[in-house]
């Protein structure tokens, strides 16, 4: 953002709101039990697999924002529950790539479902015009949540 555009107090108190929105919508999403009891950061590796196909742990760590050691002890966590493999690399002998399994897209599956479901029922809530518009800014949110 603009340094200037946090000068303007509409800006900044629109920035604050937002703020505020997207983590309050995104704790209670999270609150809703379904995560089969595993911590944010293996849902969001698992997540993360489950968009963009099988990668190396290395770029799971990338891509996750966390150090290679934090990473290696999450798929081992994953693994122990079945919900990744491990598979050779095609090119690298000396690599691995991470993949999900069935077990683990059965249940992004059964959580998406159960999340969107919920969302859609507070969706309800809106009149035309705030779901119009929230409609309209859902592929923006979207891009700042993988910048």
């Amino acid at each position: 953002m603009p340094e200037a555009m946090m000068d303007d107090p509409d800006d900044a108190e629109a920035v604050n709101t937002l703020r505020m929105g997207v983590l309050r919508l995104s704790r209670r999403l999270r609150h809703l039990g379904v995560d089969h009891g595993l911590s944010l950061a293996e849902l969001s590796a698992l997540g993360t697999l489950s968009r963009c196909g099988a990668m190396t742990p290395g770029e799971l760590a990338r891509k996750e924002h966390v150090q290679p050691p934090s990473m290696t002890r999450i798929i081992a966590l994953l693994q122990e529950r079945h919900l990744v493999r491990l598979e050779p690399h095609p090119e690298d002998r000396r690599q691995k790539l991470v993949a999900t399994t069935d077990q683990a897209a059965e249940m992004l599956e059964s959580s998406r479902r159960q999340r969107n479901a919920w969302l859609a029922k507070l969706i309800e809530e809106l009149d035309e015009d705030e779901w119009a518009a929230l409609r309209d800014a859902a592929p923006v949110l979207h891009k700042l949540a993988h910048l």
